[in-house]
């Protein structure tokens, strides 16, 4: 296998009582997009969380590009890129300034400099001086991905990154994002409820229910191995399942 960004063993995280994520493992190898689906409360989020260390798991051990966390979950971070579109801006900044905020903690010698690229990158320079309450959700949204990207992070993890946006908007940040991952050889890992963003941004899908990772394949042979017309078909058939076979798990 090629070398590993992530590395997760035996993830477990209950919350007062209840199981959110259970015993999953998960590997992502450098370059390589993959896509966390499934219904509402199956523990993507909890799972992208853990594998950060913005969730402290109950169990399980985590090595993020070659530290294990969260004893090296510091100098780790600083290749990874996280976005997700709930995550706040703050109201007193203009979104240029936060950027570079951000570039001179990743060590940029031009930050202001670093932080209008990221904004070119994805279309969006026209905010640079804009204030957080004056966007829009999907704008906010943007920002975040601006953020999350424009250190060329060797693991970018977005969680529903095109959720907020119009379609045409959703479409441009898709190909920026696949230009970027194909420029600098990150690893991409997101959640999404849209299977057609799924199928135009992931190489594999891994399939979460109930706690439990019930598939993971490429997603070229997704739809045939499971005897459906596609990959919306096999999402539909899953999340409609009470009981999750353990035997369709490609793990």
């Amino acid at each position: 296998m090629h070398q590993l960004v992530l590395s997760a063993r035996g993830l477990r995280k209950c919350y007062r009582g209840r199981v959110a994520v259970d015993s999953i493992d998960l590997d992502i190898a450098r370059g390589e997009r993959v896509a966390l689906v499934g219904p509402n409360g199956a523990g993507k989020t909890t799972t992208l969380m853990s594998c950060i260390g913005l969730v402290q798991p109950d169990a399980g051990r985590i090595e993020l590009l070659g530290s294990t966390t969260p004893r090296g979950r510091r100098v780790a971070l600083g290749r990874v890129g996280f976005a997700a579109g709930y995550l706040p801006l703050p109201p007193h900044i203009r979104v240029v300034e936060y950027l570079a905020m951000f570039a001179r903690l990743y060590g940029s010698p031009d930050p202001a400099g670093q932080a209008l690229a990221g904004l070119r990158r994805f279309g969006i320079e026209d905010l640079a001086r804009r204030m957080g309450p004056e966007l829009s959700s999907g704008q906010r949204t943007l920002v975040g991905i601006v953020k999350a990207t424009m250190h060329s992070p060797a693991l970018l993890i977005l969680d529903e990154p095109t959720a907020s946006l119009d379609p045409d908007v959703a479409k441009r940040t898709r190909g920026a994002l696949l230009r970027q991952c194909e420029e600098d050889g990150a690893a991409l890992l997101i959640t999404s409820h849209n299977m057609t963003e799924v199928e135009r941004l992931a190489q594999r899908v891994v399939f979460i229910q109930k706690g439990r990772i019930v598939l993971d394949d490429p997603l070229d042979v997704v739809a045939a191995q499971h005897g459906d017309e596609s990959l919306e078909d096999t999402y539909l058939r899953l999340t409609e399942s009470d009981e999750p076979s353990a035997t369709t798990a490609g793990v």
